[in-house]
């Protein structure tokens, strides 16, 4: 079986972003929640920016309303991501609701760098498959791993999610307006910590940025769609 390019670009994600999940899965134990709460997390939200917002709050003693709107905000970009893939592929009604549950970074990235449309389609799927399956895999090697270990700092996965969060900020950094919005996003971030429950500050930071995104959307070209990259993660 020959591999096209939106293959293997897919299958590569799949492998590299699916072996993060070894790190949710751990410190998802960790936080306090048991393997199966964070096998099905990755299930059913299958977003890993949303994912590691709800554990960190959990994490953190916040209340899990606050992680769940964590979560949310964070995942609101994939809702997004999804209106775009619907129009480009325009799957069958019978496929809709499970493209959409695979609509997250990587697959949108992999459908977005190819020109012909049967390759965008191999290249979502494929990354969408691939990470799902890989993600999940690795979330429950993880939490078990996580579970006998008893503290995921002893292996540094502790680094490892927030490594995973700078793979995802960094690519937003490459012009001047990015990195602006992330600089004011995180000083609101920092005032607001010491006065607000845990969580909420990542909360008002997000919609922060989702204010100055809107109030800076008529400087950008009509039908102008963000294209994240191939290092986003789930």
């Amino acid at each position: 079986m020959t591999l096209t390019p939106a293959t293997r670009m897919g299958l590569s994600i799949s492998v590299a972003v699916g072996l993060y999940g070894l790190s949710f899965g751990a410190l998802g134990v960790g936080a306090g929640l048991s393997v199966w709460q964070s096998c099905l997390l990755s299930l059913l939200m299958f977003t890993g920016g949303s994912q590691f917002g709800f554990m960190g709050v959990v994490a953190a003693g916040g209340a899990p309303t606050t992680a769940l709107s964590t979560a949310v905000l964070l995942g609101v970009r994939n809702a997004l991501y999804g209106i775009q893939m619907n129009a480009m592929l325009r799957p069958p009604w019978l496929l809709r609701p499970l493209q959409a549950h695979l609509t997250i970074d990587e697959s949108t990235a992999t459908a977005l760098a190819q020109e012909d449309q049967t390759e965008q389609r191999r290249g979502f799927w494929t990354a969408g498959v691939g990470v799902f399956v890989l993600w999940n895999l690795f979330t429950l090697v993880g939490a078990l791993a996580g579970d006998t270990i008893g503290d995921p700092t002893v292996c540094g996965l502790d680094g490892a999610a927030v490594a995973g969060f700078l793979g995802l900020l960094w690519p937003r950094l490459q012009d001047g307006d990015g990195r602006a919005i992330a600089v004011v996003c995180a000083l609101a971030c920092v005032l607001a910590t010491p006065w607000l429950p845990s969580g909420v500050p990542i909360i008002m930071s997000g919609l922060v940025a989702l204010t100055i995104g809107l109030a800076t959307a008529h400087r950008h070209p009509a039908g102008g769609v963000h294209r994240p990259t191939t290092k986003d993660t789930a």
